[in-house]
């Protein structure tokens, strides 16, 4: 095994992608990466990156920035999550760090939304300090090189992930040799990798044993949950009326329609009609004049089944949840919304 550190730097040293923030020792730059990189393909999230830089090239401009803006910049990435705990670590960063970032991951891990493995690249990468950094892929890498009988993701797991990993490092760069580990993971050591052209096949324990296919151990899959939404998109002279959601549930601070949710599908026109007067306050002048087709959208443990019902009024409505502002079309362009309320926006079911 005593090889397999120097393989491992020569192959990223041929095989790297060119990426923006590996262009950049800049710990913001390299701190809003792996945010977006959470959860999200390189890919997909390197328009959104450069986006986002461009918006807020620094960390005093993220803070000072609505977190309404941010959640816009964000709009389609999913898991909104981190863009409120990064806008929230930004004001941390201005306000206790006086707007530079921590140099330990020691401290990084103070900041809101700051996880281990965050921690571990910012400050390996940007000021080099000596801690390994441990994602999906870097999991799956060690898990067959080892062939490792834990499941990387339990307590114990992750501990020898972390042992292992670093007494590979050794005395080398620790910010090259953490992106080596997470760049030989995410594009050699794959999920059904093409092992005979790795170059460390003589190496892995799990190629020997033939169990590439059967590691890292994984723990029982979580239940997905189905969810049925139906939207009032209600029309008034020019105007639609949307509410912003709150805490507790997806899509916090995201505004959409007002929301009906059931506990299963309502295929019914007329039982669809009634169920949603229950949203009005005043139920006498409203009804029922078309609906969309049903939007299926999938998150890591839901799926949501979302239909798009157009209201008829023939005055101002009034919503129970009192919630609920109106906005122009273009007003609600500049509104940060979900991806299912945004491919609906786009649809074409709705005129400006």
């Amino acid at each position: 095994m005593n090889r397999v550190p120097d393989i491992l730097l020569e192959w990223y040293q041929q095989q790297a992608r060119t990426l923006p923030w590996r262009e950049t020792k800049d710990p913001y730059a390299i701190w809003i990466s792996e945010i977006i990189l959470q959860q999200t393909r390189v890919n997909q999230g390197l328009d959104y990156y450069r986006r986002f830089m461009e918006a807020f090239p620094t960390v005093q401009e993220l803070a000072a920035a609505p977190v309404e803006a941010v959640l816009k910049q964000w709009q389609g990435l999913g898991y909104y999550s981190r863009a409120r705990n990064l806008h929230q670590a930004a004001q941390q960063v201005v306000s206790l760090y006086g707007g530079v970032l921590p140099g330990s991951s020691e401290e990084l891990l103070k900041l809101k939304g700051v996880g281990p493995y965050t921690a571990a690249a910012v400050a390996s990468i940007a000021f080099s300090e000596r801690v390994v950094t441990v994602d999906g892929n870097v999991n799956r890498f060690i898990s067959r090189l080892f062939s490792m009988a834990e499941d990387p993701l339990s307590a114990r797991g992750r501990q020898e992930i972390v042992t292992l990993a670093s007494a590979m490092a050794g005395q080398f760069s620790p910010g090259l040799f953490n992106q080596a580990l997470m760049e030989f993971g995410a594009l050699q050591c794959i999920p059904h990798p093409d092992c005979e052209i790795c170059p460390l096949k003589n190496y892995c324990e799990a190629f020997r044993l033939d169990l590439v296919s059967e590691l890292p151990v994984r723990k029982k899959k979580m239940k997905v949950r189905d969810r049925y939404f139906y939207y009032a998109v209600v029309r008034f002279q020019d105007q639609y009326w949307l509410r912003q959601r709150g805490a507790g549930d997806i899509w916090q601070g995201l505004y959409e329609f007002p929301l009906l949710e059931t506990g299963s599908e309502i295929a019914d026109f007329s039982e669809l009609a009634s169920a949603l007067e229950t949203l009005f306050s005043s139920r006498g002048s409203i009804s029922l004049s078309s609906c969309s087709e049903v939007y299926v959208h999938v998150l890591t443990h839901q799926k949501i089944h979302a239909v798009f019902c157009v209201i008829q009024t023939s005055e101002t409505p009034q919503f129970i949840d009192n919630n609920a502002t109106p906005y122009s079309f273009s007003e609600i362009s500049e509104l940060p919304v979900s991806r299912l309320t945004d491919r609906y926006l786009h649809s074409g079911w709705i005129n400006p």
